[in-house]
């Protein structure tokens, strides 16, 4: 008996190694249905039927991604296009010591480890850029598979939500259904306060781009409104606009540094306590734990989910092993 156990266990660990990929796909399409799921709470509260309120809130949604979309292709290409036009500019400046990037070329020799890499590819650049290609067609059918899934679990949450509680012994189900949805509750909250501050993070980019001259400002807007939906992405987004601003001159890139330094002060001390609310109380060790554990995980999507697995998990600890190893 104890090896047939071993076999089992050992059989069901290589199950969901196989399937590994397909349960990070199907458990990112939870995580956005139930975000998207106090919309739709809200709107069968006002007694719209569910059906219709899914539909309302994936049209709303797909309506403003495709607007997004729509507005900043042009303008994207456009940029891009100044880009490659410019680029012998920006060669010329990393020849001339006396510039700023001619400056840093010297120091770090920027333009050679450029040239050694090119080198270094050779024939095998060919096959790079069919991975490339290969690499982003799968990236583009997981997010269609995601976006799917999503419409299906947003569709079935309540029978998805009732199903789940009967797993449960029907005497401590109450608790569970209180705990149960004060979980999901924090998932919505964060979901939403996040994808607001993200939006709110690359139009501040782009107005401040636009107001000191920095190039490419809807690049960047764009860039930091989507890393910026990952814990510390506008950290990471403020480097990279202060390196572009650096181009524009030293001054520009210092006041760039000081923005999102305010910024980041104002979205951990103003924004995200008014928009997420209370919902998602993690301590700040706890999450940078949090997002290396995710991250190693289950890449990009578990350093996404981290804060609100660790704040939902904080909460059952409180209030299911706290007070049993009280009572003992």
């Amino acid at each position: 008996m104890a090896s047939a156990g071993v076999a089992v266990t050992y059989g069901a660990v290589r199950l969901l190694g196989a399937a590994s990929s397909v349960l990070v796909l199907v458990g990112a399409a939870l995580f956005f249905a139930l975000g998207l799921e106090p919309a739709v709470s809200g709107l069968v509260n006002r007694k719209v039927p569910r059906w219709a309120a899914v539909s309302l809130v994936l049209v709303a949604v797909f309506g403003v991604l495709a607007a997004m979309i729509a507005a900043a292709i042009p303008p994207l290409v456009q940029q891009a296009q100044q880009f490659l036009e410019q680029a012998p500019h920006l060669l010329e400046q990393a020849q001339n010591h006396s510039s700023a990037i001619g400056r840093l070329d010297e120091r770090f020799h920027i333009r050679q480890r450029i040239t050694d890499g090119i080198d270094h590819l050779g024939a095998p650049a060919i096959g790079t850029v069919f991975e490339a290609g290969r690499t982003v067609f799968g990236a583009v059918s997981e997010v269609g598979i995601v976006a799917v899934l999503t419409v299906y679990f947003l569709a079935d949450m309540p029978r998805i939500r009732a199903t789940m509680y009967r797993f449960v012994p029907n005497s401590r189900r109450p608790r569970a259904i209180l705990l149960g949805d004060e979980v999901m509750a924090k998932i919505g909250d964060y979901v939403f306060g996040n994808v607001l501050t993200s939006l709110i993070a690359g139009a501040a980019t782009f107005v401040w781009c636009m107001f000191l001259d920095v190039p490419y400002a809807l690049l960047l807007g764009v860039f930091v409104a989507i890393i910026d939906l990952f814990p510390y992405g506008s950290t990471v987004g403020g480097i990279v606009v202060a390196l572009v601003a650096l181009a524009v001159s030293i001054p520009v890139c210092l006041a760039t540094v000081g923005f999102y330094i305010v910024f980041r002060l104002a979205e951990d001390y103003l924004l995200t306590p008014r928009i997420v609310g209370r919902a998602v109380r993690v301590p700040g060790g706890v999450t940078v734990v949090a997002v290396l554990i995710g991250a190693a995980l289950l890449g990009v999507v578990g350093a996404l989910v981290a804060i609100p697995v660790a704040a939902a998990l904080q909460l059952l600890v409180s209030e299911l092993l706290f007070p049993t190893l009280d009572d003992t």
